[in-house]
């Protein structure tokens, strides 16, 4: 089977592709090979984390606005496709990516982060000196999980019909998940900041 006709062939093909070219740029640069499991977990926690925030820029600037218009377009075929078929993959994705990259987070900054990673995740959500930046994205992050498993699944299942609910239900859920979504997407912005500010410098 071609791996560019599947979703694991083509991740497949790709983490090959990233294993070949990190090695030949170590061989090359002279440095030789080894197994690194704290750069690992950062490559894993960049991955996940462009999952998790790719797909809720989709949800807010794609699919949520399209269902809108879907809905107020009375002669168009409406937004059962995407309903029915696109947003429970989404959602799939979404949720363990987010789980993901705060558990691969949580490892690197317990495991390697920084010169001096004593208590590394303890000092950065007591926003200690040296790990208030990357503490204040932490924070954010936790919150935007929170959110993700408390607010924004629970009620999409009842949105998507996966749990039995009544239409004032179901509103008040899209009501909440709608919200719950839009308030993750505004808090991504600070925390992509903090997380890229720690080791690159702020912007401001």
């Amino acid at each position: 089977m071609h791996p560019l006709n599947s979703v694991k062939g083509a991740i497949t093909t790709g983490v090959v592709l990233a294993v070949i070219v990190g090695i030949w740029l170590s061989v090359s640069a002279g440095l030789g090979t080894g197994f690194h499991p704290v750069s690992l977990d950062r490559w894993f926690h960049i991955v996940s984390g462009v999952t998790w925030i790719g797909l809720l820029y989709y949800f807010n600037v794609v699919q949520t606005p399209g269902l809108a218009v879907a809905a107020a377009d009375k002669g168009g075929p409406g937004g059962a496709g995407v309903s029915k078929y696109i947003a429970p993959r989404a959602l799939l994705w979404f949720r363990w990516a987010a789980v993901a990259t705060w558990a691969s987070g949580a490892i690197y900054l317990i495991a390697g982060y920084g010169s001096d990673t004593a208590n590394g995740l303890v000092r950065a959500f007591t926003l200690q000196s040296g790990f208030r930046v990357i503490g204040v994205g932490a924070w954010l992050g936790t919150i935007m999980l929170f959110n993700v498993w408390v607010l924004i699944w629970p009620n999409q299942k009842k949105i998507l019909g996966i749990v039995p609910a009544t239409d004032e239900e179901k509103a008040a859920a899209r009501k909440t998940a709608g919200m719950a979504s839009r308030i993750n997407f505004i808090l991504s912005l600070p925390m992509l900041m903090c997380m890229g500010g720690q080791s690159h410098g702020l912007p401001f």
